[in-house]
C-alpha cells in the first residue's frame, strides 16, 4: 500500500531545512512553514463521482484562501510526474541556484531542442507551440554564474509563443499571441529571464498584445502583473478522470468527445476538478 502521499511531500521538503506544521481536514492535508505565508495543501483524490470531485474543489478552494501562498498539490501530479515537478515545489522554499538574465543571451531555438529542455524542465512539460527562445549563459559571466558552475552558453531557460490569432477591430487587423510555456533549469532562477525573453518576442514579432494564463494551483500570476500584464478573467476549472492504477489524467472534455466516460467502470475511475486559471493580457498597441 502507498504511503500518504502527504508524508511524501513532507519528507522532499525536508531537505530544505525549514520546518513545515501540519494540519489536517478530513484527508486533505495542509502542511505550513513556519515563519513564512508558505503552504502546501496536499490533495488526495478519491473521489467516484464528479459531484464528488465538485466538493472537495470546493474545499479546497476554501483551504488556499486561509493560507496564503498556498501550493494545491493534487495526488496524481504528484505521483505521475517526475523531477521538474518536485523542483518547481523547491523553489518556493527558495531551494535554488541564482542567474542573472543580464549574463544571458536570448537566441531562436528548434522545436526538438525546445521539447527535450521542457520535458525535463517544466512541470507539465511541452507543448505545441510556434516560436520556441532559449535563454544561454553568456560566455563572459558574472561570479554568481561562475559559483554555480554552470558552463558558458548552458541553456538555462525556455519560452514558447503560439501562432497569431487574428481579428479585424475598426479596420484594424490585430494579432494576439499566447504565452504558452515558460521553464528554467530545474534548481534555477533566471532573475528577470521572464521579462528578458517577452522583450525579445515583441522585438522580433511586433505582436499587439500577448496572452497567456496563471495555473491557479500554483500562483495568483503575480508575475504576470509585474511584467505590465491585466488579469482579463477567470479560466472555468476542468474536470479529469484518473486512472488509479497509473495515476494518468485525461480531460473529460476529450474523454466525452470520444463517447468514453460512459463505458468506465464506475469502481475503476477517480475524478478530479482542478481549480482554474487566470487569464492576463498585455497590450501593445492601441486598438
Amino acid at each position: 500500500m502507498l504511503p500518504h502521499f502527504s508524508e511524501e511531500i513532507r519528507e522532499t521538503l525536508s531537505k530544505s531545512g525549514l520546518t513545515f506544521g501540519e494540519d489536517r481536514f478530513g484527508d486533505i492535508t495542509v502542511l505550513s512553514e513556519k515563519g513564512r505565508d508558505f503552504s502546501v495543501i496536499a490533495v488526495p483524490i478519491s473521489e467516484r463521482t464528479l459531484e464528488d470531485a465538485a466538493r472537495k474543489q470546493l474545499a479546497v478552494k476554501r483551504l488556499s484562501e486561509s493560507y496564503p501562498g498556498a501550493v494545491i498539490i493534487p495526488e496524481d501530479r504528484w505521483r505521475n510526474s517526475g523531477k521538474a515537478y518536485r523542483a518547481r515545489l523547491m523553489a518556493h522554499t527558495g531551494q535554488f541556484r541564482h542567474v542573472f538574465a543580464r549574463n544571458c543571451d536570448v537566441v531562436r531555438i528548434d522545436k526538438l531542442t525546445a521539447a527535450s529542455f521542457l520535458s525535463d524542465h517544466h512541470s507539465y512539460g511541452f507543448a505545441s507551440a510556434k516560436y520556441f527562445y532559449g535563454m544561454t549563459l553568456r560566455r563572459s559571466t558574472g561570479a554568481a554564474e561562475s559559483s554555480n558552475r554552470l558552463k558558458p552558453e548552458t541553456l538555462v531557460a525556455v519560452a514558447e509563443f503560439s501562432s497569431p490569432r487574428k481579428w479585424n477591430k475598426d479596420g484594424k487587423n490585430v494579432r494576439s499571441y499566447e504565452w504558452v510555456r515558460y521553464a528554467s533549469m530545474s534548481g534555477v532562477r533566471v532573475e528577470g529571464g521572464m521579462g528578458k525573453v517577452m522583450a525579445a518576442f515583441i522585438d522580433e514579432i511586433h505582436p499587439d498584445d500577448i496572452m497567456s494564463y496563471a495555473d491557479l494551483e500554483w500562483s495568483d500570476g503575480s508575475v504576470y502583473r509585474t511584467l505590465g500584464f491585466e488579469a482579463e478573467s477567470l479560466r472555468d476549472p476542468v474536470d479529469f478522470t484518473i486512472d488509479p492504477h497509473t495515476w494518468l489524467r485525461t480531460p473529460i472534455s476529450s474523454t466525452r468527445a470520444q463517447g468514453m466516460v460512459e463505458k468506465i467502470p464506475a469502481d475503476t475511475v477517480l475524478y478530479y476538478r482542478n481549480m482554474g486559471s487566470l487569464k492576463y493580457r498585455l497590450k501593445l498597441t492601441d486598438y
